[in-house]
């Protein structure tokens, strides 16, 4: 059994570990620390919720008490895919750096300029960033990245999918070459590989798990359902309400749209339930994170942007409403429970068109998942959700595809006596208006003079 003290930590950043209540290292923090000390390039490989981000936010802080930041020249550059993420690291450092006068800046979008100028203009250590936001200070003037001596790249695999690498790339050429390199990722497809070849000199590789392995301590069910909305929503609702020992749990859709919808249905049932997902401002999802951590809503609803990283340690159920189109984000979004040895539980709802996508899964991750019961054969259509409050009018953004329009025969025959009832009887029927294209003349032929001509229009004649 190895212990914090003997990974070669200062004794300021020691004394903070054991304040926040931890002796023992994660198996990544064990093998990557010493060499992030020692000033190597690191290639991190391991499973979400395994500590990866302590693996190098803790050597980094050993690493600072000597020197001091100049103003616009951050001293460390950290850079994350998302929000959530970066101001997890920044959590992060204000727990283990208590006993350091460290400053830490945050570089994020959804926040004024003008306040994370000041924070530059002081003089930054840490520089945590997502790479938009820190390319847009770049371009203003307000940033210089040639005092950068530790780069951190994490959640590679999610810049990749998220499209920054681009950025990554152009960032990396204006940091010294001489600095040290942390790369981590919870996967390793070829271009991830490849990116690790560009932006590390002689990495120590450090892996924990196979790539794309999930936890073992989350049990995995499949539950087969109707690729109707409304039937989908139901079954839903039926397996949360049968979950005994459910004590919170994010559920994943695959887009927003699909977020604000169902999170609307759940909450029109009874349900204690947010949502969270890229569209909301940065003040109203922190606020969302942060109920949902406190548990003043039982339930989240949320897009991938929830599935990387994000360090809410106790999430005791994970449901996939929609199966992810990348395999590799199923990983992910069921990382979210079972973490640091704790029992979870992930159900995924899976309908027919949704097959291809569950045998890339199961073939990523080498596991036949078991399934509560079976794809359901094809039914006829039903009425959504009767009974679910839709008779309740408003915009369209109110009703989602919760309420289906009933069909036009259905509503002739409703409106007949209301229009039975405000129109009086006549004995002569009324005349059909005849139908004819817009290009056709079916109007009355209009009425001119006859043979009474005016005198001024017979001039000439």
């Amino acid at each position: 059994m190895v212990l914090f003290s003997e990974l070669g930590l200062s004794q300021k950043v020691l004394n903070a570990v054991e304040a926040a209540g931890y002796t023992e290292p994660t198996p990544i923090q064990e093998k990557a620390i010493p060499h992030a000390l020692a000033g190597k390039d690191v290639l991190g490989i391991a499973q979400t919720g395994t500590g990866k981000t302590a693996s190098f936010v803790l050597p980094m802080i050993t690493r600072l008490e000597r020197g001091r930041a100049r103003a616009r020249m951050p001293r460390t550059l950290i850079l994350e895919p998302t929000r959530e993420l970066a101001a997890q690291v920044e959590e992060n450092f204000n727990k283990y750096g208590a006993n350091h006068k460290l400053n830490v800046a945050l570089l994020i979008g959804g926040v004024s300029f003008e306040d994370q100028d000041r924070k530059l203009e002081r003089g930054a250590d840490v520089l945590i960033a997502t790479p938009g936001r820190l390319l847009d200070h770049f371009e203003r003037g307000k940033l210089l990245l040639t005092g950068v001596d530790i780069l951190v790249i994490d959640e590679a695999d999610r810049m990749l999918d998220m499209g920054f690498i681009p950025d990554i790339e152009r960032i990396c050429k204006l940091i010294p070459f001489t600095r040290q390199t942390l790369f981590f990722s919870a996967t390793m497809p070829p271009e991830i590989t490849r990116l690790a070849d560009q932006f590390l000199q002689a990495p120590v590789r450090v892996e924990v798990a196979r790539p794309s392995t999930t936890a073992a301590t989350v049990e995995q069910r499949l539950l087969g359902v109707s690729n109707k909305d409304f039937e989908k929503r139901a079954a839903l609702r039926d397996l949360i309400r049968d979950q005994d020992n459910l004590k919170n749990g994010i559920i994943f859709c695959n887009r927003k749209r699909d977020v604000s919808e169902l999170f609307r249905s759940l909450d029109r049932h009874g349900f204690s339930v947010g949502a969270l997902h890229g569209d909301m401002d940065q003040r109203s999802r922190m606020a969302m994170l942060h109920n949902f951590k406190e548990n003043k809503i039982q339930l989240l609803v949320a897009s991938d942007v929830a599935a990387r990283g994000l360090d809410i340690p106790d999430v005791s159920h994970v449901f996939n409403f929609d199966v992810p189109i990348h395999a590799e984000d199923y990983v992910h979004r069921i990382g979210r429970t079972g973490r640091a040895g704790r029992e979870g539980n992930a159900f995924t709802l899976v309908s027919k068109p949704d097959t291809k996508h569950l045998h890339a899964i199961q073939d990523l991750i080498k596991t036949e998942i078991e399934w509560l019961s079976p794809i359901p054969e094809a039914q006829g259509d039903e009425d959504d959700e009767r009974g679910s409050g839709r008779g309740r009018r408003g915009s369209r953004s109110s009703r989602g595809r919760d309420s289906k329009r009933e069909p036009k025969k259905a509503r002739a025959v409703e409106e007949a006596p209301v229009a039975a009832a405000e129109e009086p009887q006549t004995s002569e029927p009324k005349p059909k208006r005849k139908r004819g294209r817009k290009d056709e003349d079916n109007s009355p032929v209009p009425v001119g003079f006859g043979e009474d001509i005016p005198a001024f229009m017979m001039n000439g004649l």
